[in-house]
């Protein structure tokens, strides 16, 4: 039912408001979904939750590709709805026109199956139970990209579901210049001693303590958040007041459960921080994957990872491991937790060899969809690009192309954004500091309230109601540029090392 126009909203968007709750509905019982389904749901259960997950899927394509929408929208535009937000759906709706329900829906139901099929392979190592999955969410994925054929790439159409207005093109230039300066600066950083690890054991309940402590310096509420265990952590939102984070701890070290905590609540903070006014709206979460990353990018690495929050937390750390931290002094602390050593694992990476993890998934999903790639290529193209790009021999599927679980997802277009997100968090980290002067005395200080209301006000609280290129015009006055990440981490290993 449409609910009543009152003075502050006209007949003509209170209609287009309803429109868009039912929508929003549906998307919040799909997000429930996912998140049990990695979490909580027997293995037993893939195929009846890809069933529930298929039709939920199609009904909100239906609706947001539903012509009414278009009416609806044109009437709201000149009853005088927001811009951003007219432009976001309107965006939304064109697209979905576009995409036929019944393929949206048999891509939804695949990755319920193959999911559990992608953590079974990897669990056995074995890349051939996995490839028949592959090799069909990529036959869809051309599918999806056939029904944009006025794209320069075919690739272009996967990409703009997760960063609108992106291209191969651009991402490729932006790419280049990056592992062109990333390159040559890692291999001045691995000629110098390594500084070793701190040696565990780090007890699994100390860490969770230790983690939602300075989750909640953050911003993490236990009145409108939880957290779990899951394979491949994650956040997901049912909205501003129900941000669930996921985590996984090893004994071993603190670079798993720790600081993956802050990279989650990073996520959920952005959820969290919408403006009220787009509840119930499908513009009330992130604008892009790249900018949501660029959150949990930015605490978990230039917050988690500096001098100014663990000379503030490392007494509390200290505290909480006696044993493995005695005899560590601050120096050496970040030195450990701010290791360079190109490694197999993408999500365990350090701060300067990750984005060369991304490039070389971006080159291949690329190859993928050009068709110049088959699957059943994809384990010797891996191991050579991890060759080539970071030096390292892959021993096994397991740690190699099996790592990732996005395409069992059938998320291909998704993994570029990760190199966009930690290039954006650079960006935004510069104009922070210019813009609030005693930012890292503050961290130092323990108090992460100054910046978290500067993100919530230049980031969090447009939701999609501005772009990514939007935003980043704001508060930086230019586009994606991956010199503002070079320099920063240039000075950063200067800093440490000399």
């Amino acid at each position: 039912m449409t609910p009543p126009a009152t003075a502050e909203q006209p007949p003509a968007v209170a209609a287009l408001r309803e429109h868009l709750a039912r929508t929003a509905d549906l998307q919040h019982a799909a997000m429930l979904l996912h998140w049990d389904h990695q979490t909580q749901m027997p293995p037993s259960g893939a195929t009846a939750r890809g069933a529930a997950l298929g039709t939920l899927e199609e009904l909100a394509h239906e609706r947001t590709a539903d012509p009414a929408l278009g009416v609806l929208l044109d009437a709201a535009q000149a009853a005088g709805e927001d811009p951003g937000l007219l432009r976001a759906v309107r965006e939304d709706h064109e697209r979905a026109a576009r995409v036929p329900s019944a393929l949206v829906g048999e891509i939804a139901a695949l990755a319920a199956v193959a999911h559990p099929a992608w953590a079974a392979a990897r669990q056995a190592d074995d890349f051939t139970a996995f490839a028949p999955h592959l090799r069909r969410h990529v036959e869809l994925a051309r599918r999806y990209a056939a029904c944009f054929p006025e794209v320069d790439h075919p690739y272009d159409a996967l990409l703009q579901r997760f960063e609108p207005g992106a291209t191969t093109a651009d991402l490729r230039a932006a790419f280049a210049a990056l592992r062109s300066g990333l390159v040559p600066l890692i291999e001045r950083l691995a000629a110098r001693p390594d500084p070793g690890d701190l040696l565990g054991p780090f007890p699994v309940a100390e860490q969770r303590a230790l983690a939602l402590e300075i989750a909640r310096s953050m911003g993490f509420d236990d009145a409108a958040w939880r957290i779990d265990e899951a394979v491949h952590p994650f956040m997901a939102s049912m909205g501003r007041e129900d941000v669930r984070i996921t985590t996984k701890e090893d004994e071993a070290t603190l670079a798993i459960g720790l600081f993956g905590v802050l990279h989650e609540t990073g996520h959920g903070l952005y959820e969290a921080g919408v403006d009220p006014a787009w509840d119930r709206t499908t513009v009330g979460t992130g604008t892009s994957l790249g900018v949501h990353e660029s959150q949990s990018r930015l605490w978990e690495n230039m917050v988690g990872r500096s001098r100014a929050l663990w000379s503030h937390w490392l007494p509390r750390a200290r505290e909480l491991f006696p044993g493995p931290l005695a005899g560590v002094d601050l120096d050496d602390f970040l030195r450990r937790i701010n290791v360079v050593r190109p490694s197999l694992i993408r999500v365990d990476a350090d701060e300067a060899t990750y984005c060369l993890h991304v490039l070389l998934r971006f080159e291949l999903e690329v190859a993928l969809v050009e068709g110049s790639l088959d699957v059943d290529d994809l384990p010797r193209a891996w191991n050579d690009g991890m060759r080539d790009l970071l030096g390292v021999t892959v021993p096994s599927d397991a740690d190699g192309v099996l790592q990732d679980v996005h395409w069992s997802e059938g998320a291909i277009g998704y993994f570029p954004t990760y190199a966009v997100g930690t290039i954006v968090a650079a960006q935004l980290w510069a104009a922070a500091h210019e813009q609030l002067p005693g930012l890292d005395d503050a961290i130092a200080g323990g108090d992460l309230a100054p910046l978290r209301e500067w993100l919530r006000e230049h980031v969090h609280r447009h939701g999609r109601t501005r772009t990514g290129g939007e935003i980043l015009a704001a508060t930086t006055g230019g586009g994606l540029d991956p010199q503002p990440l070079l320099d920063y981490l240039t000075a950063k290993y200067e800093a440490l090392h000399g």
